[in-house]
């Protein structure tokens, strides 16, 4: 047999041991923390500053280098600016767009555990602390270094590639539909590949299509002014706070199944069905244990998470529990979440609603308008090409299939890439579940890091190839 001792490496897997080697090198982590510090806080307008200065310190400077020309994109709904970077090697060979966000919900820092700063990275016991580290400065910094280590070992991309990065995720992505349709055909590209959100779980890479739609709904009932003494008109005022109660339980079952089928998708799909068949939801160790009798009746977990609706009450305010003043409150207010698929008519959400609350009575609970932002559901083709040609270089990297989910459980501005641009869409997720992102303590496991780094060096590789959808 021959002696194969010394042979040298196969190009693809020099390319994802450089992508590797700037974990292994300091490198990753230094560049990660330096815009982990960067309070880029995109709700609150003191930081709007720091908006710019990411798109201009950290991420102009470093496309360049690359070889991708820059321009900032403005418009007077978002925040802060847009990064579009563009590299064009050949426009015979496919053209990929894609996204990231470089904006972070408030620190909070007030309530990280002790010796942690949501602006100062640290690590500990194989994670890194720090607000943005999962969502999403750390996802798109993976990606951009795997893109490095590609251009360094081939010398080219192979394919091109359009790079959108945004400042205004976290306040619900304003003017990222305009900016879209105002630069269609400048942004044209055959598919999206992007990073956010979390994996299945912490071990298993992950593919997801689209995600969730999310509505928020903030149902009120005034009664009349002041508190009134619960002794002297008990009995004889109507409780505001009950009549909220009941009007919810007319909505989510005591079981936290949606009331309302117009809220639901009816059914689901069978190709659906058949890709959440063998996953599992696992907790993580610090996770809460999973309620398995909670949810809509004759569905999985996996079902109930990534193919159904869910709503849940986010917040109800009816008196004051720390300062009691012993009286019947005169108003009750509750926000309410939807996270429905696609298959909801969303136009009829809100009469669906009425209707239900009206048919039990509780006309006097008002439906008030929800100055959140919602996101439409969106959900590519599962049987597509481009999702069997990301899955197989996935799991050529990996040696094992990634999970491939309809799409994500929460909610991200998908719809945009694939309605306004008409766009496949590929998310594949560096974090996961447990990763804290939006509270205290926000991390990120070192171990996706390395995995994803290699996973998508690999991607990249593959793009590059001349076998592509």
């Amino acid at each position: 047999m021959p002696d194969t001792t010394h042979e040298p490496a196969a190009p693809r897997d020099t390319a994802i041991a450089a992508a590797r080697e700037t974990l292994e090198s300091g490198r990753f982590r230094e560049d990660l923390a330096r815009r982990v510090a960067m309070p880029t806080i995109s709700r609150e307008e003191e930081h709007w500053p720091e908006l710019e200065r990411y798109l201009r310190e950290e991420m102009m400077p470093l496309y360049e280098r690359l070889g991708f020309s820059c321009e900032i994109l403005r418009h007077r709904k978002a925040p802060g600016p847009f990064l579009l970077a563009e590299r064009i090697e050949d426009p015979a060979r496919p053209t990929v767009l894609m996204y990231g966000h470089g904006d972070v919900v408030t620190g909070i820092p007030e309530q990280w555990s002790e010796g942690l700063d949501p602006w100062e990275m640290t690590e500990r016991d194989g994670r890194w602390f720090g607000r943005g580290t999962a969502d999403n400065k750390g996802q798109h910094s993976v990606n951009l270094a795997a893109l490095e280590a590609v251009l360094a070992v081939r010398g080219r991309l192979g394919f091109n590639l359009k790079y959108l990065v945004e400042m205004g995720e976290e306040y619900g992505s304003p003017a990222l539909d305009a900016i879209c349709a105002d630069h269609k055909e400048r942004l044209a590209a055959d598919v999206l590949i992007a990073s956010d959100g979390p994996r299945m779980s912490l071990e298993d890479p992950t593919i997801f299509l689209g995600s969730r739609g999310g509505i928020n709904l903030h149902l009120e009932v005034v009664a009349r002014e002041g508190f009134h003494h619960s002794g002297n008109w008990g009995g004889l005022l109507a409780n505001p706070g009950v009549e909220l109660s009941h009007a919810i339980a007319a909505l989510i079952g005591p079981t936290g199944e949606c009331l309302v089928p117009e809220l639901t998708p009816g059914e689901i799909p069978q190709n659906v069905r058949d890709a959440l068949k063998d996953c599992t939801i696992t907790p993580a160790e610090g996770d809460p244990p999973l309620d398995p009798w909670w949810g809509a009746p004759g569905l999985t977990q996996a079902e109930r998470v990534y193919a159904w609706s869910t709503l849940e009450v986010m917040e109800i305010e009816v008196g004051n529990l720390a300062k009691p003043l012993y009286a019947i409150p005169p108003w009750a207010r509750a926000r309410l979440q939807l996270r429905h698929p696609v298959g909801v008519d969303t136009s009829d959400v809100e009469p669906a609603v009425r209707r239900t609350l009206d048919a039990a009575g509780h006309e006097r609970v008002k439906i008030v308008p929800a100055p959140d932002a919602s996101f439409p559901a969106s959900r590519s083709d599962l049987d597509g090409p481009w999702v069997r040609f990301a899955a197989a270089s996935l799991e050529r990297t990996a040696g094992r299939a990634p999970v491939i989910l309809p799409n994500l459980g929460g909610s991200l501005p998908n719809a945009i890439f694939t309605d306004i641009l008409g766009l496949p869409t590929i998310w594949v997720p560096h974090s996961y579940p447990g990763c804290r992102q939006h509270g205290a303590d926000e991390h990120l496991p070192v171990s996706i890091v390395r995995e994803g780094l290699g996973l998508m060096a690999g991607l990249f590789w593959d793009l590059g190839e001349t076998d592509v959808p």
